[in-house]
């Protein structure tokens, strides 16, 4: 496997479940392959309780463009349908994809860059598998998008509070405002140019995808 499993288990024991996470890590990177060529990557696996998304019993996170991690909670009773239903491959698929574009264009530092870059690992994720939105790419209705579309002076800005746009931290937004934004963004970017290559999935400009024309 070019990508390589690091299992950080001093916070808990993930034995039981190896096997079945390194079998998903292994289905997201052929996957993944089919589509873009594959970089060797780490990947850092943990067992925290209470510390992923509620409904899922994991979590992702890119550091850098040869590294992301995992945390999971096999106490979280979402945790067993996360590997059985496939979200564990599509997590593994949306971090990928991260550390591919951290690798050209990078993830970014403004509003508008970070709407791109997850928007883009959502629709990946929905493309390669083809799967529908995850809960946190639908989160919200039209008209709660429509109310907190961010002017252009909050997209190019510096200074974004990611956690209240993405997690609703704070209450000024919903919780997953951001994540839906963004995959409702890039659909419309991808609709308007359905003849795009696999390259332009990770290193396509930020400011090419927000264009008036593709905001909700």
């Amino acid at each position: 496997m070019t990508w390589q499993l690091h299992w950080l288990e001093a916070s808990g024991d993930l034995r039981p479940w190896r096997a079945a996470i390194t079998a998903e890590v292994e289905i997201a990177r052929k996957a993944i392959a089919d589509v873009l060529p594959v970089p060797p990557l780490d990947i850092l696996v943990e067992r925290l309780p209470g510390a992923t998304i509620p409904e899922t019993g994991t979590l992702g996170r890119a550091h850098r463009a040869s590294l992301f991690a995992l945390t999971l909670d096999p106490d979280n009773p979402n945790f067993a349908r996360a590997l059985r239903d496939g979200g564990l491959r599509r997590t593994v698929a949306h971090e990928a994809h991260h550390c591919l574009r951290m690798a050209g264009p990078g993830y970014g530092w403004t509003l508008g860059e970070a709407l791109v870059s997850e928007g883009l690992a959502g629709q990946f994720v929905s493309r390669v598998f083809g799967t529908p939105p995850e809960p946190w790419e639908c989160a919200v209705t039209d008209a709660v998008l429509k109310a907190n579309l961010p002017d252009h002076a909050t997209l190019v800005g510096n200074g974004h509070d990611h956690r209240a746009w993405f997690f609703g931290f704070g209450g000024r937004y919903p919780r997953w405002l951001g994540y839906t934004l963004g995959y409702r963004i890039v659909g419309n970017w991808l609709r308007a140019e359905p003849s795009l290559g696999g390259d332009a999935w990770v290193n396509v400009a930020a400011h090419e995808v927000l264009r008036s024309e593709h905001f909700p």
